[in-house]
């Protein structure tokens, strides 16, 4: 029985290379109908070994015929004995050897045949379970990286809702720092106008008091007006001029400015 060498396969990132496996399986499949092809062919083989001994036994069975024709003719009866009988001891002794030979022979190949057979299905098997063994371990190493993959995507969940929240805080606390302001602002703006407005409505007092002091004076121009014309149609006594003079020097109602 002849013995190859143990096949080995490139490894890829997921295992073996399915391409090289596959390959390789076609060729144990073929190799195993040879063999059980060879194992029919040796059989039938011997099967007509079997056929040539039958043939030997007939032809035997002839040469037993004619020597019994020529012990019938033979003038020596006890030589041709003789000589028949070692005929026929040769002959059987030949047909023995070449039967022990042919069936040895058809054994011995239908014993490799089925050797070789039981070594490529063994090593089929065993490529099987190295196969199946892979595939397991490459399950098992899936599984540990989506357990790794699916608790970083956790973590990175957790995170990015910590940074959400935390952001979402912020922005409350500048929304509520700029209301204050804004607010702040607003009453600021508000004491100013209000501010603005009493000084405002201050001026316009003060402005009307002014003019109501004015408005006084020249309610009193008309009268004045009035005298002056009647003085320089009638000018007045001495006494009197000096009474009016004294009067229009006296201090009037102050204007404000």
């Amino acid at each position: 029985m002849t013995t190859e060498p143990a096949k080995t396969f490139s490894r890829t990132f997921r295992g073996y290379d399915t391409a090289a496996v596959d390959a390789y399986i076609k060729v144990l499949l073929a190799k195993q109908k040879f063999l059980i092809d060879e194992v029919q062919n040796l059989r039938a083989q011997r099967n007509e070994s079997g056929d040539e001994a039958v043939a030997l036994r007939i032809e035997v069975a002839c040469l037993k015929d004619e020597v019994a024709i020529l012990s019938d003719t033979s003038p020596s009866p006890y030589a041709m004995q003789h000589r028949m009988a070692k005929l026929l001891r040769r002959a059987l002794d030949e047909i023995s050897q070449m039967q022990g030979e042919s069936r040895a022979e058809v054994e011995a190949l239908i014993a490799e045949a089925e050797a070789e057979t039981e070594a490529a299905h063994r090593e089929h098997r065993e490529l099987l379970a190295d196969i199946a063994e892979q595939r397991k371990a490459l399950e098992t190493e899936c599984a540990a990286t989506r357990k790794e993959f699916d608790a970083e995507l956790a973590r990175m969940r957790a995170e990015a809702q910590s940074s959400i929240d935390e952001a979402w805080q912020e922005a409350q606390h500048e929304r509520d720092q700029l209301l204050a302001d804004a607010k702040q602002r607003a009453r600021y703006s508000d004491e100013q106008a209000r501010r603005a407005l009493g000084e405002a409505n201050q001026r316009r007092i003060m402005i009307l008091e002014e003019l109501m002091g004015v408005a006084r004076d020249l309610q009193r121009v008309p009268a004045i007006l009035e005298t002056a014309y009647q003085e320089r149609n009638n000018p007045p006594e001495e006494s009197v001029v000096v009474q009016l003079d004294q009067k229009s020097q006296a201090p009037g109602p102050a204007v404000a400015s």
